[in-house]
């Protein structure tokens, strides 16, 4: 029993270590293996059959996945500060609490999904100003695992400062951080994923996971779904909040109601402009947040 506990904490404490060291190209290799994987995944159990060229619908989305690794790349001097910070100054719930390594790691990485995904997301559909940057992540009417990192610059850097956040209320080291951000890219790409699972096994993962047909139900085109299921990681943040909802896979609906003119195919020029389009008003429902 010692020798097993002990060579667990070998284990958890090597797994950190690594991502406390983790080479840029493994990084890459996370983000574009993951992509390669459940694309490959998408054409062998497909949960709809698109009527659309993959490479073509990919680009718009695989140009904002580099804007958004661009900026991260760009401002990750202010999150390395940050975790030194919390760090040195014992600050953050994490730094408080004498728990074992393997309860440091799950809150850490459950507190960070929290923050940085839940809320962030969260918050973005109710303020308008942070809306407008998000919509373009809902006008992908062929929502596949692409579809991911479908994000605005500006969203880019608005994720990035919750993800900062999060780090300074729970005092997390660099490992927990970027193991986190590797899990976080790998369920991203997952939920949103065009592939059909088993509707038992999808349940069952979705009162731990986010899973595909739960994050889905976001991507339907009018409200009120269009504001539940904000879960990237972990799927009770939405059952604790209430924000949890449910919708049959064949009556989900991708898109965005108020811009119906905006698809999956729309040109990068166009979706870099729609932030900063005057207000319209909404076909059917109101998702113009306010104040």
């Amino acid at each position: 029993m010692f020798f097993s506990k002990n060579l667990y904490l070998f284990e958890m404490e090597s797994i950190l270590q690594y991502f406390e060291t983790i080479p840029s190209l493994h990084r890459t290799l996370i983000l574009v293996g993951g992509i390669a994987f459940f694309w490959l995944i998408e054409y062998i159990a497909p949960l709809f059959q698109l009527e659309y060229k993959k490479i073509k619908h990919a680009w718009p989305n695989i140009f904002f996945t580099l804007t958004t690794a661009v900026i991260n790349l760009s401002l990750a001097f202010l999150l390395l500060k940050t975790i030194d910070w919390t760090v040195r100054n014992n600050f953050g719930i994490l730094q408080w609490l004498d728990m074992p390594l393997w309860a440091t790691v799950l809150l850490g990485v459950a507190g960070l999904d929290l923050v940085g995904a839940w809320l962030a997301h969260y918050v973005e559909h109710r303020l308008k100003p942070l809306w407008r940057f998000h919509i373009i992540h809902h006008t992908d009417t062929h929502v596949d695992t692409t579809t991911a990192n479908r994000h605005h610059p500006g969203e880019s850097i608005i994720r990035f400062v919750f993800t900062i956040i999060g780090v300074l209320i729970f005092g997390t080291s660099i490992g927990i951080v970027l193991l986190y951000q590797s899990l976080s890219i790998v369920f991203s790409q997952f939920n949103h994923a065009n592939i059909r699972l088993p509707k038992r096994i999808d349940t069952m993962i979705s009162w731990v996971f986010v899973s595909p047909d739960m994050h889905k139900v976001h991507h339907h085109h009018e409200l009120p779904y269009t504001d539940t299921n904000y879960g990237n990681i972990f799927a009770l943040w939405d059952r604790i909040f209430g924000t949890f909802s449910q919708k049959p896979n064949k009556e989900l609906v991708y898109g965005i109601d108020t811009h119906p003119e905006m698809h999956a195919e729309t040109t990068v020029g166009s979706l870099l402009k729609l932030p900063f389009d005057p207000i319209r008003s909404p076909s059917s429902v109101d998702h113009q947040k306010e104040l």
